[in-house]
């Protein structure tokens, strides 16, 4: 099964005065890289999200965000600083003294200075995190849906490409035997040419002509190619996370097809062999976006 890299993912949880919003973007990375922007109130959750993450996941760059809102009061918790309240109600008293000033000291003037105050997030209660984990959960069934829908369309893509390149096999297979007896023909007609008259000793050409032909033989890479390309196709539906998988066989379908080509005593021969590497190539920047 093909999942892509590419996706996008939200989910939403609500009880009682608590929602929470996920939001979940996976884009290609050769690794798995998880990037979390979380409240501070989860910082000490932060693994075990990275953990559910990681069990859906396997590769690319995913951004999280986590957005969390609740009832102000019972998310923060307000401690008073009482040594800096007690000196700045004597520098107060001081300014009062020395401008000479007869106003009295106010709740308005201390509520002022927010340094007398030290604001903290509470940490989140394990019901609170249920609630959180439930947002993600929801968050990567979508992203996974989308995953596997831009996975789907990848693999008509290849399969497509993949048949393509079998065709162009069969093809390179059906030339070469044309090939040996054109090339026989061609070089028989070159060595009349330049010897005339002269008897030519069949025996001796057969032989430089089998000589010839086994070394232009393309079989082996032919089969080798076959085989590559139905393991390519059976790896794409029945293994777990082909992508890396896919991306070795590529480089053996590029070898099968440089060897065809620096073989090839066939301009048509040649061609074919530069088209499948187009088509491996093609297949090469579409892998990449598979999980």
């Amino acid at each position: 099964m093909i999942y892509s890299m590419t996706g996008y993912g939200k989910g939403n949880a609500v009880k009682n005065n608590i929602s929470v919003d996920v939001e979940l973007r996976s884009v290609n990375s050769r690794f798995l890289e998880l990037f979390l922007k979380l409240p501070s109130s989860m910082a000490s959750r932060e693994y075990e999200l990275r953990e559910i993450l990681k069990a859906k996941v396997k590769r690319g760059k995913v951004n999280v965000i986590i957005k969390l809102e609740k009832n102000i009061s019972e998310s923060y918790s307000a401690l008073i600083n009482e040594t800096k309240l007690n000196d700045y109600i004597r520098l107060l008293n001081k300014i009062k003294k020395i401008g000479n000033i007869d106003d009295n000291i106010k709740l308005d003037h201390i509520l002022n200075s927010k340094e007398i105050f030290s604001i903290s997030e509470s940490e989140l209660s394990d019901s609170e995190f249920n609630l959180v984990k439930k947002a993600v959960q929801n968050a990567l069934s979508n992203l996974m849906l989308m995953k596997k829908h831009e996975g789907n369309e990848l693999a008509k893509d290849l399969s497509k490409r993949v048949k393509k390149i079998e065709r162009r096999v069969v093809s390179i297979e059906r030339d070469f035997k044309k090939s040996v007896n054109e090339y026989y023909r061609k070089l028989k007609e070159r060595i009349q040419k330049i010897t005339g008259d002269i008897s030519i000793d069949k025996d001796r050409l057969n032989l430089e002509l089998a000589m010839i032909a086994d070394k232009a033989d393309v079989t082996e890479e032919c089969v080798r190619l076959k085989s590559h390309l139905k393991f390519f196709t059976e790896t794409m539906f029945k293994q777990v996370e082909p992508g890396k998988k896919l991306n070795f066989l590529c480089q053996e379908l590029n070898r099968e097809a440089n060897t065809i080509s620096s073989k090839s005593i066939s301009t048509s021969i040649t061609h074919k062999a530069v088209a499948i590497k187009e088509e491996v190539e093609k297949i090469r920047e579409q892998i990449q976006n598979i999980e």
